[in-house]
């Protein structure tokens, strides 16, 4: 790698990423700029610009990005009913291209060389901000500590900031987790402890977001979710902004003990790995918008999305976000929305999110045709006849040749 003069970080205030600080001023003789984004992950990030100020860090960028996160990554995934291995909600990987796409901008701004992050050499972030980086500035170097340095543990990483006088007084002062999380305004998640070993249930305390489902009220709560173009605007006939409408959707979701989920998926870098994840919101987000577009879209439109969805979710938890097949398939998907307009009526109820109601102006579905009363001519049942006995040719044809099925 060539010399570098100055390297931007992805910079959270904590432990690993103070260490990353001066590691990286003292390894590489650069200056560091440091960025920190707010995309709803519950904690005051400000305290971030005191701690990188204590480190020498003179450029502190610190952005409240929650409206962009929702508006141009979480809404867009959910148009396309995004889950990748049939559970998982993709909350922290639609995260990192909003990052990548930060860090860049700012590498600009500053004239800086290279860019730099927290992730370590096992998991899917590293090459999600790595993917996304390259291909908003192809030249741009990464250094990626994890990579390169031996503080492979918490430990290490403590006597180092011994040795070189980090003031992370907040390591010491508050009690650590044993869980790794990361948390925005889509969900938070949960790794590492316990939950190394499959067989082992998370232990209720873990849970933050959400009551246990045991404990949620008696009582369902039933709540109205507007939609316009396929994203959600209005609960309850209140019009929210992106950001608002999902944060009270967390609210009423984790208070009704739904998105909790214990999985073990397939990484980008080939191991298995268990994580938990509580994503109220999404969870009502999905349910409502499946239930819009069920009365809304065309039936082959709606198949052909479904059919195309599990390799949009793999793109976006691969890292592919900034690619032309994510952006291809996006354009299909928000040609489709344009009539996924109305409102859907769903029950909450102890861990569950049922829809028991939707209406659209541009609904297909037609009372007339489908009523089991008389429907004064509107539908022909002679006709069906015809139709099965025309699918049915092949079949016919093949059975009578003496192909036997059984």
């Amino acid at each position: 790698m060539s010399k570098i003069d100055k390297v931007v970080l992805a910079y959270s205030g904590g432990l690993d990423t103070s260490v990353i600080v001066r590691w990286l001023q003292d390894t590489y003789g650069c200056e560091v700029v440091t960025f920190t984004a707010d995309i709803g992950q519950g904690e005051e990030v400000e305290p971030a610009r005191a701690k990188a100020e204590a480190l020498g860090v003179k450029e502190i960028y610190i952005d409240d990005l929650r409206e962009e996160f929702v508006r141009d990554f979480v809404f867009p995934m959910f148009r396309a009913n995004t889950i990748y291995e049939g559970e998982y909600l993709l909350g922290t990987s639609i995260a990192r291209p909003l990052i990548a796409k930060r860090l860049i901008e700012i590498a600009n701004e500053t004239g800086a060389d290279a860019i730099s992050h927290g992730a370590t050499g096992k998991g899917n972030d590293q090459v999600r901000f790595e993917l996304g980086a390259y291909a908003l500035k192809p030249g741009i170097q990464v250094i990626a500590p994890w990579r390169e340095w031996d503080l492979n543990s918490r430990e290490k990483l403590m006597e180092y900031c011994e040795q070189h006088k980090i003031p992370v007084d907040f390591s010491n002062k508050k009690k650590k987790s044993p869980y790794s999380m990361d948390a925005n305004l889509l969900h938070i998640s949960y790794e590492g402890g316990v939950l190394e070993e499959p067989w082992a249930e998370a232990e209720e305390d873990m849970w933050r977001w959400s009551v246990s489902p045991e404990a949620a009220p008696d009582k369902p709560t039933y709540i109205t979710l507007q939609y316009e173009n396929g994203d959600p605007v209005a609960i309850d006939g209140e019009r929210m902004s992106p950001a608002t409408l999902l944060e009270k959707l967390n609210k009423l979701g984790g208070a009704n003990g739904i998105g909790r989920l214990d999985i073990v998926e397939n990484r980008y870098v080939g191991m298995k790995s268990r994580g938990c994840y509580e994503t109220p919101g999404g969870t009502i987000m999905m349910k409502a918008h499946r239930a819009i577009e069920s009365i809304t879209l065309d039936r082959e439109v709606a198949h052909l999305k479904d059919e195309l969805m599990p390799r949009y979710a793999k793109l976006i938890y691969n890292g592919y976000w900034w690619s032309p097949e994510r952006e291809m398939l996006q354009a299909a998907i928000d040609q489709s929305q344009s009539v996924v307009n109305g409102e859907v009526r769903l029950k909450l109820y102890k861990g569950s999110v049922s829809a028991v109601g939707r209406r659209s102006d541009d609904s297909l579905f037609d009372e007339k045709i489908a009523t089991f009363e008389d429907d004064a001519g509107a539908y022909d049942q002679k006709d069906a006849e015809g139709f099965i006995k025309l699918n049915a040719l092949r079949l016919r044809i093949a059975a009578g040749k003496g192909r036997d099925l059984i």
